[in-house]
């Protein structure tokens, strides 16, 4: 029997393990029953050993002293991956935070195949980085050298879209066109992929893919925009200074609605520069409530209620979001039509997305005989409508939105280390 392999999906905001297992794939259990664990890291500032996922919220939400961590696939392909950054008692540059989040999945993988594992399917967007082919080769070298570095000796990537069509293809019963459309934390995804029954065993599947395309838009980008315009100008985004001279800076707000770049607030310079900018600011007390988050380090907290209250807006017409225990304000009513309003230049880059997919693969949309839809945000139900309007004649499918790649991926080491 050949060694054991397995997939790894590290997200944007939740990863999973699939684990190839003679012939067959499974996703492992990453977090007690959980096949999920989300995409975070907090180290005390004591330097106990990290925690990861649901642990790491949790002991942040708690209270407990330390670096909370989240969106770390973001730094992959920009200049953050190098930088060096103060976690509990230490400077670890973000590349080594990634590596300790990513050697827990793989103690996790093989605690879960009672082996070691030296054999790996790594997901990877279709475009780490827009329009930048040298960011975007970096980013895999580093993801490839971190895996390397972990022990892991045979590493092969794989497309996420074309890892959940992987996965789907498990299912189908004849062969069929297929567009699969993988929105997760951070990026969107779109292939056109052949899959038939018969050629789920054949380990190169190039000749199947018509079309492949990606974008750097996701989730965490949603939650940016509902953030810039519906919670930062409470905290002073877009307040006048001096009598109406000036503005407050932007970048302190596009900071603390991005998930990766929170941190980059909590230097000491900053609380010293936001106190010297209250003293000029024409609404000083918007400019408290934005130190006031800094100063407690809440910009994850933040985020987290920004993130629950576009999830609330699936299901509400209006979602009321919770800040004033930790901003001092008001607590702001979110609507799904304003909310889906803010989402209209996104849906247009998806759709231009689709549509160039579909012409690289020389196809109408008529040709499509399935739409699957993954990842977290695509079960988003204005991200729904926008693909049913693309392809009115496809049958919309979904398959485990946070779980489709992980399993792909070990679908492709099944096949790839035979």
């Amino acid at each position: 029997m050949p060694p054991l392999s397995c997939g790894i999906d590290f997200g944007t905001s939740n990863s999973t393990v699939g684990l190839a297992d003679g012939g067959s794939a499974r996703l492992i259990a990453l977090e007690g029953p959980h096949t999920t664990l989300p995409s975070a890291v907090f180290w005390e500032e004591d330097g106990t050993p990290p925690l990861f996922g649901r642990a790491a919220i949790a002991a942040y939400t708690e209270g407990f002293d330390g670096r909370l961590m989240r969106g770390l696939k973001s730094t992959l392909g920009s200049s953050l991956i190098n930088d060096r950054t103060r976690v509990g008692n230490r400077a670890l540059s973000f590349r080594e935070i990634v590596a300790a989040y990513i050697a827990h999945l793989k103690t996790r993988a093989e605690t879960a195949a009672g082996a070691a594992l030296t054999r790996v399917v790594l997901g990877r967007p279709v475009h780490f980085v827009d329009d930048d082919a040298a960011g975007d080769a970096a980013a895999q070298t580093v993801l490839e050298e971190i895996a390397r570095s972990l022990g892991f000796t045979e590493i092969a990537f794989q497309f996420e879209p074309i890892a959940a069509a992987l996965q789907y293809e498990q299912t189908v019963t004849r062969e069929e066109l297929v567009l699969i459309v993988d929105i997760g934390g951070g990026t969107s995804d779109v292939s056109v992929v052949r899959v038939a029954p018969q050629a789920r065993t054949r380990p190169d599947r190039s000749a199947d893919i018509l079309g492949n395309d990606g974008i750097r838009l996701g989730g965490t980008d949603f939650d940016r925009i509902l953030s810039l315009a519906e919670v930062m100008p409470l905290l002073g985004l877009g307040s006048s200074t001096g009598g109406g001279r000036g503005t407050m800076p932007r970048h302190y707000y596009l900071d603390l609605a991005t998930w990766h770049r929170i941190n980059l607030l909590y230097a000491p310079r900053t609380r010293a520069d936001l106190k010297a900018l209250r003293a000029e600011a024409d609404h000083p007390d918007r400019i408290d409530r934005l130190i006031r988050v800094v100063e407690a380090r809440g910009g994850h907290q933040l985020a987290m209620a920004v993130e629950a209250g576009k999830i609330a807006l699936s299901e509400a017409e209006v979602a009321r979001l919770d800040l004033h225990a930790l901003t001092g304000g008001p607590n702001p009513l979110l609507r799904r039509a304003g909310f889906e309003a803010l989402m209209d230049p996104s849906l247009d880059r998806l759709a231009g997305l689709v549509a160039r997919v579909l012409a690289q693969a020389a196809l109408p949309p008529g040709a499509i005989a399935t739409a699957f839809l993954t990842g977290g945000s695509s079960q988003l139900p204005l991200v729904q409508a926008a693909v049913r309007r693309l392809l009115p004649g496809a049958r919309m499918a979904t398959g485990d939105m946070f779980g489709s790649v992980g399993l792909g991926l070990a679908v492709q080491a099944a096949a790839t280390f035979r």
